[in-house]
């Protein structure tokens, strides 16, 4: 099996482990995403796991039909996911377990019969599907965090999250075409692993920005649940204040 497929396969079982061991009570716990809970984040894993299963069956705009029903979908990415979590807020516990479960076995069993070099259209426009699978790693990994979090608890980084650094650096001009910038030159992530392997991510020819330190650290940035300021990160050159305020790994 391809490493990334694996390491989604990882991320699914360390997430269902930890859901099998809650109660109505922690389903009901506030999390770090606004206005959300617990329930509320599963519900959201859900949805956009059915969404990427979509995408990789080449039917993205009827899933999106489906989901969205007449939920408003003007205003930002994140606008829209709210508005899709809103109109099936309240779903039993059991049953939003159930269909990520299922969702998420679906998924994988997909991505593994797909050629990963294909392109599929996804929220921000047509990417590769080995690229889809590390948005679902990623949004999956970000999403346990939050959970563990409102638990109290803490996810144990594991060198997985080096596909989520890699998308990360990957996508730092759409990152920065999101925000109404231009990047200055090539930028060289120099990180270290959880399991403190170097992890080098560098474009042919000199970097202008390097971003050095923990890869877990870029990760949590990238993901919006830490500031910059908050870790171990520091960069270097014309762009280094730019790519910790603009890197990202969602749409």
């Amino acid at each position: 099996m391809d490493a990334i497929l694996a390491a989604l396969g990882r991320q699914h079982a360390a997430l269902a482990a930890l859901l099998d061991r809650l109660d109505d009570e922690d389903w009901a716990r506030p999390t770090r995403c606004e206005g959300w809970d617990l329930a509320d984040v599963m519900l959201h894993l859900a949805q956009t796991d059915e969404l990427a299963l979509a995408s990789v069956e080449c039917r993205y705009a009827d899933g999106l039909d489906v989901l969205a029903g007449g939920a408003d979908r003007a205003g930002t990415v994140d606008d829209g996911a709210a508005a899709i979590v809103a109109l099936e807020r309240g779903m039993p516990r059991a049953k939003i377990l159930e269909r990520w479960r299922t969702g998420a076995e679906t998924l994988r069993d997909a991505l593994a019969a797909s050629d990963l070099h294909r392109r599929v259209v996804w929220v921000a426009g047509e990417l590769s599907t080995r690229t889809l699978v590390a948005t679902r790693l990623a949004e999956c990994w970000i999403h346990t965090g939050d959970i563990t979090d409102a638990l109290g608890v803490t996810q144990a980084p594991t060198d997985d999250i080096e596909h989520i650094a890699r998308l990360a650096w990957r996508t730092l001009p759409y990152a920065f075409a999101r925000g109404g910038r231009e990047l200055a030159g090539p930028v060289t992530f120099d990180l270290i692993a959880p399991s403190g392997r170097r992890w080098l991510f560098a474009s042919d020819g000199d970097a202008a920005t390097l971003i050095e330190g923990a890869g877990v650290d870029l990760c949590l940035v990238a993901a919006r649940r830490v500031e910059p300021g908050a870790t171990s990160l520091r960069g270097t050159g014309p762009d280094a204040d730019a790519v910790l305020a603009l890197v990202r790994t969602y749409a």
